[in-house]
């Protein structure tokens, strides 16, 4: 007779694989861990003592779900799986810093067609490592094995997080003011949004992700891996400096939808901004893509950061200060407009986005050499 767990194997599904995975990944996700989590690794749900909640007045509670997208794709083609897990982290948690919350915990899905244990450990370690940065616990996750529906080097990964913040200390669009200044913040390169565009372009040039890049200095698949910047503890510091207490009004992470509809998106209804790219040069890796594919950087505004990874708006009185403080901190900052609120004709301007009653946002000029 063939036992039940034989058969579970001969279906596609290794469990002894699954929990070696599990046991590999046990120092790295633990690492994250700090006195708030309770009952180690491995239960069935994380447990997070909520007490420091307490001793807030009116604590809300912020929460947001995410994945990397295609990207995906590149790691599993270049078989280097230690990044995605920072790509997941900077989707999820640095949404979570946008309305001026701290991050708490997170959780992790990975889905794939095969479980190889070196691998799950390779990508998990990359999610905790990134949780370390944060200052977020990983406190639980799942691998689940889908024989048939995914290929056997195919997966997919997901996560959700919480954070908290105090009621009177929510960041949005309704702090904005006239005359405030919207500052950018330097993305590290493309993230984790437009890649269906960036695999159709290089699948059309016949280029491969593993070929030599001169302009990059690496091959095309390594360039493209080049992990999310992480925005959460640098934000947070400043946030929680006094010589800014109640200027930073607003703040974007510029994800799908790139640079306006992002940007509207923390803009009073009313208000305006011109973004003036010649602010900044996009990177290289930009400038390649959109160079191979033949087309404009501009055309590209609405899929790719094109090298604006998080906006701040904030009080102009603080403007210099908070330009140097992120830049001095290692995330280079510049300014790029001013919030407007006289009335004027929208026309050509990006105007809210997903589903939000926003600002109206155009970008103007040309981009810097």
């Amino acid at each position: 007779m063939t036992s039940a767990s034989a058969s579970y194997r001969d279906a596609g599904v290794d469990t002894a694989a699954g929990d070696l995975a599990v046991s590999l990944m046990k120092q790295a996700v633990s690492a994250t861990h700090g006195p708030e989590v309770l009952g180690g690794f491995g239960g069935f749900a994380g447990l997070f003592d909520a007490s420091a909640l307490l001793g807030y007045r009116r604590p809300l509670l912020a929460s947001s779900t995410d994945g990397v997208g295609t990207k995906v794709a590149i790691a599993q083609a270049l078989d280097k799986h230690d990044t995605i897990g920072q790509d997941l982290v900077g989707m999820v948690v640095d949404d979570i810093v946008v309305v001026g919350a701290k991050p708490l915990f997170m959780t992790d899905y990975i889905a794939c067609g095969k479980v190889v244990p070196a691998r799950i450990a390779d990508i998990v370690a990359g999610i905790a490592r990134a949780c370390s940065a944060t200052g977020t616990a990983l406190v639980g996750g799942e691998t689940a094995e889908h024989p048939g529906l995914l290929g056997v080097d195919d997966y997919d990964v997901a996560g959700a997080a919480s954070g908290v913040v105090e009621a009177d200390r929510v960041l949005g669009a309704e702090r904005v003011q006239d005359g405030d200044v919207v500052l950018a913040l330097e993305s590290s390169g493309i993230h984790s949004n437009g890649f269906s565009l960036v695999r159709h372009i290089l699948a059309g040039a016949d280029i491969r992700y593993t070929d030599h890049s001169a302009e990059l200095g690496a091959s095309f698949g390594e360039a493209l891996l080049e992990p999310t910047r992480l925005y959460t503890t640098p934000l947070l510091n400043l946030l929680g400096d006094e010589r800014f207490d109640g200027a930073i009004h607003s703040l974007s992470h510029v994800t799908g939808g790139g640079i306006a509809a992002n940007l509207a998106r923390v803009l009073p209804l009313g208000s305006w901004v011109e973004v003036e790219r010649s602010t900044w040069s996009p990177a290289p890796v930009f400038r390649v893509l959109s160079d191979i594919a033949g087309t404009s950087l501009e055309s590209a505004e609405g899929t790719w950061n094109l090298g604006i990874g998080f906006f701040a708006v904030v009080s102009a009185e603080v403007a210099d200060a908070v330009t140097a403080e992120l830049t001095a901190g290692g995330i280079p900052t510049w300014a790029v407009g001013t919030v407007h609120t006289s009335a004027r004709d929208f026309t050509g301007f990006e105007q809210g986005a997903k589903g939000v009653d926003g600002g109206a946002v155009r970008l103007i000029g040309h981009y810097a050499n």
